[in-house]
């Protein structure tokens, strides 16, 4: 008799509809995580800018929940099952421990060290330190270039620079050459892009590094046209690409959710585990710093301790099996 009346309490306050607006944005929030790719771009890049940030519905599915317990509505808190199960299934795996030892065959650090970094041989001990088979950087210039160069070079004595990003390895490095991504209207000095070979026990694989264009956010919305036209670029590029291996290490400007990195995501896998925001560096709530590969599996992503950048470094396990 009880669980009975249990149970009429629970549909009288259902019938009674209290809490129909946070029910309501709750429907709202399941649907723009599973049908983000409907949000139109055509108007101040609202697509792109709502998938920069979409693991943040999270952080509303939590208000609506106490808003829920707040307004003591059983139809809300059944409502918010729908955001949970959708942010689970799209985020949840990233939650998930990090594999065991054994399980990579290269450990990667990409990051971005900013051309205004006080301590350039600081930062490279530090990503040093955390002993990655292949270190990426983006925003290399001189002079800072050189303390990179003479604190990398005991433990990786392979690199290859072009323009402003380089790749330092343990393995010996083969066929590199400049990348071009170039926008149509930079002019003047712009190299953001390379492509190596790189020759490790288990294989030769090609090693993309790159840096697109920054976005902004403004009065007329999310600007991003340079980004997204240097992302194709590098897709072509990525698609061309010989080897049946590929590791993508850079500074995308973009997340792995925004459709204007499609060119890459389509091509490339992305990390199985992991969260790993890396910018800005102070309070993180991105992760433009990606690490892609094609024939070979990111098994997991971290970021490492803050250096002299605004960003912050990114370590990921691959494995090439």
């Amino acid at each position: 008799m009880r669980d009975r009346v249990d149970v009429r309490g629970l549909v009288g306050r259902l019938g009674r509809g209290r809490g129909r607006g946070v029910a309501a944005a709750a429907v709202l929030t399941a649907v723009l995580l599973l049908c983000h790719g409907v949000v139109p771009n055509a108007v101040g890049g609202l697509g792109s800018l709502l998938e920069s940030f979409l693991p943040w519905l999270g952080a509303v599915v939590v208000v609506l929940f106490v808003l829920a317990l707040v307004r003591r509505s059983a139809l809300a808190l059944v409502a918010l099952l729908l955001p949970v199960a959708a942010w689970t299934y799209l985020f949840g795996g990233l939650l998930l421990p990090a594999p065991g030892p054994g399980t990579a065959d290269l450990v990667v650090v990409q990051h971005n060290v900013s051309d205004e970094n006080a301590d350039p041989a600081g930062t490279a001990r530090a990503l040093a330190g955390a002993g990655p088979d292949l270190i990426a950087l983006q925003e290399l210039v001189p002079p800072a270039l050189d303390a990179y160069e003479r604190t990398l070079a005991p433990d990786y004595p392979y690199r290859a620079v072009r323009g402003t990003v380089g790749l330092w390895s343990r393995h010996p490095l083969a066929d590199a050459r400049t990348l071009d991504i170039r926008p149509r209207g930079i002019t003047g000095e712009w190299s953001r892009g390379l492509r190596a070979e790189v020759r490790t026990p288990r294989g030769a694989v090609a090693v993309y590094v790159a840096h697109l264009p920054s976005v902004r956010v403004g009065a007329s919305g999310f600007s991003s046209s340079r980004r997204d036209e240097s992302a194709a670029l590098l897709g072509d590029a990525v698609a061309a690409e010989r080897l049946s291996r590929v590791i993508l290490l850079g500074d995308l400007n973009g997340t792995v959710d925004d459709r204007a990195l499609d060119p890459l995501t389509s091509r490339l896998d992305v990390a199985e585990r992991g969260v790993a925001l890396s910018f800005p560096a102070g309070f993180p709530l991105a992760r433009i710093d990606q690490v892609m590969a094609r024939s070979a599996t990111v098994r997991h992503l971290r970021v490492l301790p803050a250096t002299g950048s605004d960003h912050l470094p990114v370590a990921a396990r691959i494995g090439l099996g």
